[in-house]
């Protein structure tokens, strides 16, 4: 199965340049002039990005530019790679964009964004988060600068915990054999997993030392069908038969079948603590007064690797309005907006406001420092967007779920695989 991104397998990198920066708008400036007015337009991904943020970024844009106004968009994780090929080389380019940093790669060596190299130190410079840095670089030039990030914290109901007579585990072994034991005893998900939550998957094939595809030369050798992958992919099965969640379900909204208890334990990324403890009102929830938590645990003890979910942000190479674009990137890449961001229990851009992220208490901050620390990516390839636009992951795991074979899947999944990264 081979499928391309859409419109930037066709377009491509020349295209794209020698396009330049699209003409009409009412901010038009011909490619870099300035304008008095106009309305620079940005697009967020999800809800991750908090309200107080998002103030704080159209008050200040506003306030520094007068006559401009900043209009925030937000737009879906599902889907977003397909929506980006579209709008960033048609005629009605958003400003300011923000990608998955698994997605990044495909986007900067196409030529759509534009080279924030010459602003990259009044961005932030080595205080920026080195991993993302590396995902929005192509070619020794910056195009995409990280956003935040964030790593997978395990939430757990310490009452019913204490109901199957367990305690967090050290191990990651422990943690499947205990998902089996807390669904006994309590009657629902020892951890919620849904089919296609590939992300929380991940892990377990690091784990236990496979991998997703490592490069050789200049071709990809994909490695889930290898023994050590296999194994990781086994544990994820037996987690999995133990859940409750739908078997072709995703991640979105997980928090709310575990604070409705349906579920005594819950992996979803560090922001997630806020959706846990408050219901969609801002009210708190039931599950504040038995909620534990702890980083997930390796196979040898200590935290275990986990995916590095988070974002980065570009301006659009054929923005209209590059000068106000560089100033919007700006005010969010400044300490005080990333300070917001951490206080919303994100891993904030800036290094330097790491400290500021927000927990309960100061142990999960610990926790989450922790988890970030052995944080890892999915493989360096451009071509890797194209894997998840294909839905391959979330098609293998949602077939793993309902009790497919778990080795003659992972063959074909790494055929697949192979034929996009080395198409």
């Amino acid at each position: 199965m081979k499928r391309m991104i859409g419109g930037l397998a066709i377009v491509g990198a020349t295209a794209l340049v020698l396009s330049g920066c699209a003409s009409g708008g009412s901010g038009d400036q011909g490619g870099g002039g300035s304008a008095d007015s106009g309305e620079l337009r940005v697009w967020l991904v999800g809800s991750d990005t908090p309200d107080e943020a998002r103030d704080y970024l159209k008050e200040t844009f506003e306030s520094e530019n007068e006559g401009w106004t900043l209009t925030i968009e937000e737009q879906q994780w599902t889907g977003l790679v397909d929506l980006l090929t579209t709008s960033l080389s048609g005629s009605d380019s958003p400003d300011i964009v923000e990608v998955g940093n698994t997605q990044a790669a495909a986007f900067t060596s196409a030529g759509a964004f534009r080279d924030l190299t010459d602003i990259y130190d009044d961005l932030g410079g080595d205080d920026l988060l080195p991993g993302f840095v590396e995902a929005g670089t192509y070619d020794d030039a910056v195009y995409a600068v990280p956003y935040y990030s964030g790593s997978r914290i395990v939430f757990y109901n310490t009452a019913m915990y204490e109901e199957a007579g367990i305690e967090a585990p050290t191990t990651l072994d422990e943690y499947v054999a205990n998902a089996s034991t807390l669904a006994e005893a309590t009657g629902v998900s020892g951890v919620w997993f849904p089919g296609k939550d590939w992300y929380n998957a991940l892990p377990f094939i690091w784990e236990n030392g496979g991998e997703i595809a490592v490069q050789d030369g200049d071709e990809w050798d994909a490695q889930l069908s290898s023994p050590e992958s296999i194994a990781g992919l086994e544990q994820v099965q037996e987690l999995m038969a133990s859940s409750k969640a739908p078997k072709d379900g995703d991640e979105t909204d997980a928090w709310v079948p575990f604070r409705e208890e349906e579920a005594t334990t819950l992996s979803v990324p560090s922001w997630g603590y806020w959706s846990i403890v408050a219901d969609d009102d801002g009210n708190d929830t039931a599950v504040t007064d038995t909620l534990g938590s702890f980083a997930l645990p390796g196979k040898d003890g200590g935290a275990a690797q986990v995916f590095a979910g988070g974002s980065n942000i570009a301006i659009a190479a054929k923005s209209n309005s590059p000068e106000q674009a560089e100033s919007a990137l700006k005010i969010m890449l400044s300490e005080e907006y990333q300070t917001i961001l951490a206080e919303g229990g994100l891993v904030p851009a800036l290094t330097s406001r790491g400290d500021k992220t927000a927990g309960a208490t100061p142990e999960l901050a610990a926790q989450i420092a922790e988890a970030a620390a052995n944080a890892k990516l999915t493989p360096a390839s451009p071509k890797w967007a194209d894997v998840e636009a294909a839905q391959l992951l979330q098609d293998f795991f949602v077939q793993i779920a309902n009790g497919g074979d778990v080795a003659q899947l992972a063959e074909t999944l790494d055929t697949e695989i192979e034929q996009i990264l080395n198409g």
